[in-house]
């Protein structure tokens, strides 16, 4: 299986002082998704937690919604010319009986929103397909003094990124605060899939007490998938993308975005929120 981290040799310069030196860098290897044999997705990925992520990739497309829906997932050996196992193709076979969904043209637009391939059918799409509405889940809420306490929890927590300081990370807490689990990658949407595979194959599913916290920006990628776990908060140190915000607004979905120590948006779902006595609105 492929290491997490690379090491290359650099030009160093500094302060007008140049040095050849080695650095650890995050490594990116494609991963190939078959369902049931057939080729589904490609996803430039950071080895590693390889199952979950093919797992969570298949709750954010409507296939899979709890543990027993999945039979095994296996790398797939001879994936080269010469026979040889590169563990980046694994086959997901799912549990007899289990109905996927129709992976036509509208679908492939659906599934390729991370290249901006979306709109109203995408919309549509994760409204239909949804196993655990959201908005007519039990209703959390969250201080906002907690929220801004969760960017230095998942921080703290990342331990790839310091050797790197190249990874995107993703993170659930519990209401309370708890960090359940954190994963690394990459890709930003294959850090939540990793999270998401992972909860699904522990049968814990849906995720409707959690707080999604991601490191970079709120994509209408990552909302769908919050939505599809039964995720009723996402939130983002960066800023979300228009499409999620409507995503949040239609769906229920508590969306809060360029949350920065004690500063923080709320884009949709503000219920949730419980904001500081004394708060005066301007």
């Amino acid at each position: 299986m492929g290491r997490v981290t690379e090491r290359r040799k650099v030009l160093r310069i500094r302060d007008g002082a140049v040095s050849t030196r080695p650095d650890t860098l995050v490594a990116e290897e494609p991963l190939e998704i078959r369902l049931n044999g057939k080729p589904l997705a490609i996803t430039m990925r950071t080895p590693g937690d390889d199952f979950a992520l093919a797992a969570g990739f298949l709750v954010s497309e409507g296939v899979l919604a709890a543990a027993s829906d999945l039979q095994n997932i296996v790398y797939c050996a001879g994936a080269t010319a010469d026979g040889s196992n590169t563990y980046n193709v694994v086959d997901v076979k799912t549990a007899p009986g289990v109905t996927l969904p129709d992976f036509g043209l509208e679908r492939n637009v659906y599934t390729s929103s991370s290249c901006g391939l979306c709109g109203k059918a995408s919309l549509d799409a994760v409204r239909t397909t949804a196993r655990w509405p959201i908005a007519d889940s039990p209703r959390l809420r969250v201080t906002t003094e907690l929220l801004a306490e969760l960017p230095e929890r998942l921080r703290t927590a990342q331990q790839v990124f310091d050797r790197t300081g190249g990874l995107h990370a993703a993170a659930l807490f519990t209401e309370d605060g708890e960090l359940l689990d954190v994963k690394e990658d990459v890709g930003r949407h294959n850090a939540v899939d990793k999270l998401v595979g992972r909860a699904l194959q522990n049968g814990e599913l849906p995720l409707s007490r959690t707080v999604l916290l991601v490191s970079g920006r709120a994509s209408f990628e990552l909302a769908q998938k919050a939505v599809m776990a039964g995720i009723p908060v996402l939130a983002a140190v960066s800023a979300p993308s228009s499409l999620a915000v409507d995503l949040a607004a239609e769906t229920g979905l508590t969306l809060v975005g360029f949350l920065r120590g004690s500063s923080m948006n709320v884009y949709a779902g503000e219920d949730r929120i419980a904001l500081p006595q004394g708060a005066v609105h301007g």
